[in-house]
């Protein structure tokens, strides 16, 4: 069956057939699902944005390593947790792994308590990150729909500009700023300006902001 990248899965991948069975079953003993890739390419071939779950990946392999294939995942932007084992844990190794953002390293053999709950923890960490993005994009998509003289007006409120100000750099009337920051909070549904600069923060937006 071809796993569908939207649905929450244990995604492993190892070049030890025996351990990557080892994994399923445990996944799949907690009702889980799972899916097993031979080498980290066969899973980048698989993988796209929308593949949701957890990593679960030795790090010896043939051809790209587990910490390589980490890395290639950050350098997408992936929002997928990984979870990294290995039988040859060295310190260089452990803090590569976490630095890359890794949910946790664990040796093998491992306990299957221990990385059960790191799957755990994981998944949670991934629904919450989607979560969160799919917030932040439909923020920034509300506020993409504003008029460049609203974002302009926005920008300044957000730095902190009384109307007074804003109209003098704008070069317009403090009245007509009032009307943009009315449209602005009707657009964008809020009604404080702290509800208005903790929303541009949440989409990531006050640096494409210009206020000068």
């Amino acid at each position: 069956m071809i796993p569908q990248p939207h649905a929450q899965a244990v995604y492993v991948v190892d070049d030890d057939a025996r351990a990557r069975e080892s994994v399923c079953a445990l996944v799949g003993s907690m009702g889980v699902s799972s899916h097993a890739f031979e080498s980290a390419e066969n899973f980048l071939a698989f993988y796209n944005p929308d593949t949701a779950g957890c990593l679960v990946t030795d790090i010896r392999m043939l051809g790209m390593s587990g910490l390589e294939l980490q890395a290639k995942l950050v350098s997408m932007g992936s929002l997928l947790p990984v979870i990294v084992l290995t039988a040859y844990a060295t310190t260089p190794v452990t803090v590569q792994a976490i630095q890359q953002g890794a949910v946790t390293l664990l040796d093998k053999p491992y306990q299957d308590d221990d990385l059960w709950n790191a799957i755990r923890k994981a998944l949670a960490q991934d629904a919450r990150k989607r979560v969160e993005a799919a917030h932040r994009e439909a923020t920034r998509q509300r506020i993409g729909q504003l008029t460049r003289s609203e974002r302009a007006v926005l920008s300044y409120v957000v730095a902190g500009k009384p109307n007074k100000v804003i109209a003098n750099r704008l070069d317009v009337s403090v009245r007509t700023v009032e009307n943009r920051r009315s449209e602005i909070y009707t657009k964008l549904q809020v009604h404080s300006i702290v509800d208005l600069v903790k929303m541009v923060i949440e989409a990531d937006l006050a640096e494409t902001l210009d206020a000068n």
